[in-house]
């Protein structure tokens, strides 16, 4: 499929990011900046920003621009849908612990198509709401051959570029289809500490997985969150 030009603008950015050209705080190119640069229109330079906008990777500043933010933004486990560059209520996270190696539950293990006893690398954040308090713990799972190639999985600093596209670059591997599936349980005691709240509270889990065009697990993630704040809205035709 072709990359579009505000696609590829977007993607240039990114790998600048990550690379460290510009750092947390610094102003990237303006719209106008980028248009001349690549001689394309300026409402497609601005869509390209919109796309490290709504990625969490920028953010606006008043009287600046926009900014590479110093708060890593992620979404909830599932809030991606298949073909869509956009994030669907990105929030600020923090990392818990450093991403290890470990057993993945049989369900996490059966989703990434591994066997019982096989070792993934796991990274664990908690989203946070805008007072600070969690909103959701994610515990995001790699199979093996996908964490063995790509080794920035396995810092507790977040990838500018995105895990997403991180993972492209170093597998030639993309997301082409999400499976969702969302369960209805009493959360654990790890939970409970991650989240704040008591054992006897009821979560929403969402187990999402991400499969490569030929229908490879790419990534694994499980998702938990108090009934409180759990809500899905979906649209479609009728």
């Amino acid at each position: 499929m072709a990359v579009l030009k505000y696609e590829e603008i977007a993607e240039s950015l990114r790998a600048r990011i990550a690379a460290g050209e510009f750092a947390p705080g610094v102003t990237i190119p303006s719209g106008r900046e980028l248009a001349e640069q690549w001689d394309v229109s300026r409402a497609t330079a601005i869509k390209a920003v919109d796309v490290l906008r709504n990625d969490g990777v920028v953010v606006a500043k008043q009287g600046t621009g926009f900014v590479v933010t110093e708060t890593p933004v992620a979404r909830p486990a599932g809030a991606r849908r298949a073909g869509s560059a956009r994030i669907l209520g990105g929030m600020p996270f923090t990392r818990i612990r450093e991403p290890d190696w470990a057993e993945p539950s049989v369900r996490v293990a059966g989703a990434l198509g591994i066997s019982s006893g096989v070792l993934a690398l796991r990274r664990i954040r908690v989203h946070q709401l805008p007072d600070g308090t969690p909103h959701s713990c994610v515990e995001a799972w790699f199979p093996p051959e996908i964490a063995e190639v790509a080794p920035r999985l396995a810092d507790t600093a977040p990838i500018a570029e995105g895990t997403t596209r991180y993972v492209r670059r170093q597998t030639g591997r993309s997301p082409a289809e999400g499976v969702d599936i969302t369960t209805v349980r009493l959360a654990t005691e790890t939970e409970a500490g991650r989240l704040g709240i008591s054992v006897t509270t009821p979560v929403a889990v969402l187990l999402h997985t991400a499969h490569d065009q030929d229908g490879l697990p790419l990534v694994c993630e499980e998702g938990v969150t108090p009934s409180s704040l759990f809500e899905q809205v979906d649209t479609y035709a009728m």
